[in-house]
This record gives structure tokens, sequence and C-alpha cells, in this order.
């Protein structure tokens, strides 16, 4: 079945401010991410640290966030547009944010919050990793509604024709002639793989189904972590076959390999390096909760 998009990214508005669905979807990352940590955080998880010492950290791992996404992008991304326009890396209305940027924002907000608490970064970091996927999914249908990082044509019967995706003479028409056009099968051929879904449904839905039972007990040191390296390199290097390159940059090499590839490939080295690694680490033990902490 072949569906047109026509959704109207704007979520509300309150007089010129304009809210975005795609800002909504951070906060409901940001909403689920210390939803799932307090319980964690309640079931001695991160020993020595409380409600109070959780929310600091996820206040910094969402400026990492923030910041290293938007940072990550103009480097990976935009490096020769912030050339022509200096100004183009403060432009965050414009959207651009690089899930690899925000991924070393949150490491370097981590590694600074555990040093200043005087803990282990992996333990941390194998704390933080499975309330990460809920906002890569959110962050993805929010992708899906803008219309925006669309996938390549489906050459089958079914798939979603974006506006933005179609040639520039159809490009241009209103809504209700878009509607009619699509109606009558004109557009089918411009169908388009939901690549935004499919990068929810696996780096939201199945990483954290996975991360979340894999960590509902104590594993070694370095477990988690690997694991949601792992996962994520794999399924995004996967995807990027069916979704179209960032068209400044298209492929970098072989007519196939995207940046979006290039980058996943560290990743599933450093999963499977410590996922290994575990292997002679120690399991850190929950801390046993107090009776007025349990819920």
């Amino acid at each position: 079945m072949i569906v047109l998009h026509q959704i109207d990214p704007v979520a509300f508005s309150v007089g010129p401010l304009r809210v975005h669905w795609y800002g909504l979807m951070y906060l409901l990352g940001f909403a689920a991410a210390w939803w799932l940590g307090s319980r964690r955080i309640r079931a001695g998880r991160l020993p020595g640290v409380d409600a109070n010492g959780f929310s600091d950290l996820l206040f910094f791992a969402m400026l990492g966030v923030v910041l290293g996404g938007r940072i990550g992008y103009v480097l990976f991304y935009g490096l020769g547009e912030a050339a022509r326009d200096p100004l183009m890396p403060l432009r965050v209305w414009d959207g651009g944010m690089s899930f690899h940027g925000g991924l070393l924002g949150v490491l370097l907000a981590v590694g600074l919050w555990s040093r200043a608490r005087g803990l282990r970064f992996f333990d941390t970091v194998d704390f933080i990793a499975p309330l990460v996927p809920p906002g890569l999914g959110f962050g993805r249908i929010g992708n899906y509604i803008g219309g925006e990082l669309w996938g390549k044509p489906t050459g089958a019967g079914w798939g979603v024709v974006f506006p933005g995706g179609l040639p520039e003479p159809l490009r241009g028409l209103d809504p209700a002639t878009l509607r009619a056009q699509f109606e009558a099968g004109a557009l089918d051929a411009w169908a388009r793989h939901p690549s935004q879904l499919y990068q929810a449904c696996l780096e939201g839905l199945v990483m954290f189904l996975a991360l979340w039972w894999f960590s509902s007990r104590p594993r070694p040191r370095y477990a988690v972590s690997g694991l949601f390296s792992l996962l994520y390199g794999c399924f995004r290097f996967l995807v990027e076959f069916v979704r179209v390159p960032d068209p400044q940059l298209g492929y970098l090499a072989f007519g196939w390999l995207t940046m979006g590839q290039l980058l996943s490939l560290p990743l599933v080295a450093l999963g499977l390096f410590l996922l290994w690694r575990s292997h002679s680490a120690p399991v850190l033990q929950p801390a046993v909760p107090a009776k007025g902490d349990q819920a």
C-alpha cells in the first residue's frame, strides 16, 4: 500500500511561536530516559548515586546530545556549507543533528560527571545505555513526521510518497492538487522506503527490548555498552542501504558506502571489543536500596 506523506511538521502554535513535532520527540526521549533511569536508580543499579545525582547526569547528557549532535552534523555533513555560511551552525531551527556527534557529546558529558563523582566511566555508560533507544526511536519518528531523511524508491507496490522527494515540477504543487495526483496513481513511481520508520523500529524498539532485557540482571562491565554499540552500528549500516545519502556528500566509495555507514563501522568494532573485554571484567552488583527508596 502506497501512502502520501502530508503531515504538518508543526504540532501547534502559540502566537508567533511554532512548536515542531521533532522538538516534542526530543522531549519524549528525555522523559522516557528520566523515567527508565529513575527506576534503575531506585533498584540500586548505579551504586552511590541517588535521584538527585541521576538528575544531574541526565542534564549533562541532554547538553551532550544537543551540542554534540549539532557540532557533529556540521563536522560530518555540513562542513562545506558552514565554510560558506559561518552562521549556519547556529541555525538549529533549520534541522541537522548527527547521532554520532550526539554520542560523542554524551560520552564526554558522562566522563566529566563520572570523574566528579569518583565513578568508573563504563559503569555509568553501562547504566545509561538502555535509556537511549527510546530517544532514538522518537527522533526517527520526528524525522518521518518532518518528511526528511527518506529512503530510496522501493521499486514495488508499496512505500511512502514524500513531497520533498518528488521531481521539481511536482514538488511545487499545492496539497490539494498533490492529493489528486496521488489518488490518480500518478505519484506511485516515486514511492520510497520509509527508512525513518525502519530505524525507529530497529534503533528504538528492538534495541530497547534487547538492552533492557540484557541489563535486567547484573552483567560484567563493558557488556551492556558493547551490545549497544554493536546493535546500533549493525542496524544503522544495514538501513543505509535503503536510505538516500546526504545530497551534499553522496556516496563516499564503491557506489554504495555512505557517511552513516562509514561512521557506524567503528561502533561495530568497538562493540565487539567491549563484549570481548567484558569476559574478564568484574560484575557491578546493585546496591541494596533503602526501604524508603523502594517502589
